[in-house]
């Protein structure tokens, strides 16, 4: 029977920010946001009150 000691591995409390640092900006591409579900407007909010009293 072998017995290998087993160091735990350490998980550091702080990320590599090694990539990060040197992430090149100029690569992304533009995007224009668009909003998929906006909130209701006060006047729309308004009329379903008015409609369901």
């Amino acid at each position: 029977m072998i017995l290998y000691e087993l160091t735990p591995v350490k998980m550091s409390d702080k990320p590599d920010l090694a990539e990060v640092s040197n992430f090149d900006k100029t690569k992304l591409k533009k995007t224009e946001t668009q909003e998929k579900n906006p909130l209701p407007t006060k006047e729309t909010i308004e009329q379903e009150k008015q409609a369901t009293a």
